[in-house]
């Protein structure tokens, strides 16, 4: 589903997705709009502008994410400001691109986003794995009878490390020699024991336990 309130950027992003084969379910040109919308036709990914008219796009996120945390948002912005960067992944927000993408660089976005990769405009993953290494830095309250952590296999741990470095399902696959089909698996087990909704939440879980580093 694509989501702007320009009706020139919006057809012509929904019939380069079509002309590529995917099967556009939906548009919508403002952020009310886009939630009857999206929870009607329950899109795989949500390609989303920020800046909508009626309801700002990361309510848009947050409110459809929140009722199906299985959907995936990329955000298509013209914006590269850390702030809204920062606030579309606190929304829920999976990936983040720029509108000065070409089309090859969009719909390899929207393919990777739609199997759960992490979608980031170059140099701005660095900007996300940043704030999520800063807030991890920070002292967490601890609950007395806070429950045992899940225990995960080695493979994955892993998995889950790579995860946090940055790799792509594609990129983990080769690392460890199995098939990419079998790394979605350990990273959908590895997010039902740990009771997290997508790939942003694994990152953050990794990079508190300073699975990111050596």
């Amino acid at each position: 589903m694509v989501v702007d309130d320009h009706p020139m950027w919006r057809d012509a992003v929904a019939r380069d997705l079509a002309e590529a084969g995917l099967d556009v379910v939906a548009t919508a040109g403002d952020g009310e709009q886009a939630v009857r919308r999206a929870k009607a036709a329950a899109p795989d990914v949500l390609v989303l502008d920020l800046n909508l008219p009626a309801k700002p796009g990361v309510q848009v996120c947050k409110e459809l994410v929140g009722t199906d945390p299985k959907l995936r948002v990329l955000v298509l912005s013209a914006s590269g400001e850390h702030a809204d960067v920062l606030e579309a992944v606190k929304s829920g927000a999976t990936g983040y691109l720029l509108k000065s993408a070409s089309t090859e660089e969009l719909l390899d976005a929207v393919r990777r986003t739609a199997v759960g990769d992490a979608v980031f405009t170059p140099g701005l993953a660095g900007l996300v794995l940043g704030e999520y290494r800063r807030l991890a830095s920070e002292p967490v309250p601890t609950e007395p009878d806070e429950p045992k952590a899940p225990q995960l296999t080695d493979r994955e741990t892993e998995v889950l490390r790579l995860v946090a470095k940055g790799l792509s399902y594609k990129q983990i696959a080769e690392r460890l020699v199995i098939s990419h089909r079998t790394v979605q698996n350990h990273v959908q087990n590895t997010l039902g024991k740990l009771q997290l909704h997508n790939r942003v939440e694994l990152v953050r879980y990794a990079i508190e336990r300073g699975l990111d580093e050596e």
